[in-house]
């Protein structure tokens, strides 16, 4: 089935993972207050898969439309994606532990260099004048939130650029899978092989959930799952390298969050960072004249 590239519906689909991600992080904090890293992974693949079933059942029309939807012939492109994608999210809930939300989101908006040097390496996407100075604009404004201050990055620092690393890598690998592979079947291979990937570390390292511990790992299954729904159908009708700017958004937002929530200070200079951010996506979306290829399912 093929999309016609529509920004529009692009930022439609944005503005759910924003929702989710933003949740999801506050929901992480708290989690990883009682539990590991490995086993809130583990719990948000399993129950992952328990809310994301229905919606499959669903597309699929039964439980045999259902396994036609996922099956693939790209098993070896699903593993290496989500290895990548699991040990970047390992990363990042660990960094949520050791330095404050707003840093460890910030760091993270080092991702879309990485995915548009890879997005235009091996996917054929091209690095226009406006992609570029949406990215520049971008990380200037993360930079001035951020403000590092002088000296070496401490561990949690470190470990949540590898994981903006990871990330920008699985999000590339994404984008390829998207012209071949169902939005369905992306999550369903994720949820698997996250599950398989994390079970052993999980049972060594096991502790029984308290009841509010259940209800942390409820909110990030729900949005981790459906938040990679929305970035697929984000990335069916436009290209990774316009998509994953629009995600700077998510840097205020939770500056903002962190502010309302943790009595994180919200300044001048916080400000100025998130409106160079929107100067970047507002230019990221400036029409292009070339024609762009249709993409597929």
């Amino acid at each position: 089935m093929l999309r016609k590239p529509s920004k529009p519906r692009a930022a439609l689909w944005m503005s759910g993972w924003l929702g989710l991600m933003l949740v999801m992080t506050i929901a992480g904090r708290e989690g990883t207050r009682e539990l590991n890293v490995f086993e809130l992974l583990e719990l948000r693949s399993v129950l992952g898969f328990v809310l994301f079933y229905p919606l499959l059942h669903r597309h699929g029309g039964g439980f045999q439309g259902a396994l036609r939807l996922v099956k693939t012939t790209r098993l070896p492109q699903h593993i290496a994606r989500n290895l990548v994608h699991y040990a970047a999210g390992l990363g990042w809930f660990f960094a949520l532990t050791l330095i404050p939300i707003g840093q460890v989101v910030a760091i993270e908006f080092t991702m879309p260099i990485w995915t548009a040097i890879l997005a235009a390496s091996f996917l054929g996407e091209r690095i226009t004048v406006w992609k570029i100075a949406a990215i520049v604009l971008g990380i200037i404004g993360v930079m001035v939130i951020v403000r590092p201050a002088a000296g070496a990055l401490n561990p949690g620092q470190l470990i949540a650029l590898g994981a903006a690393v990871g990330f920008g890598v699985s999000i590339a690998l994404m984008k390829l899978l998207t012209r071949t592979e169902h939005t369905l079947s992306i999550i369903f291979w994720m949820l698997v092989i996250q599950a398989t990937a994390g079970l052993f570390p999980t049972l060594y390292e096991w502790t029984w959930p308290s009841p509010q511990a259940w209800g942390w790992v409820t909110v990030i299954a729900l949005c981790g799952t459906f938040c990679h729904f929305c970035m697929a159908r984000a990335m069916l009708y436009a290209d990774a390298t316009i998509v994953v700017p629009m995600d700077f958004l998510r840097v205020p937002l939770t500056a903002t969050m962190g502010w309302l929530i943790y009595s994180e200070r919200l300044d001048a200079l916080t400000v100025l960072g998130a409106a160079l951010i929107l100067a970047g996506n507002l230019l990221n979306l400036k029409p292009n004249t070339a024609v762009r290829a249709q993409l597929e399912t």
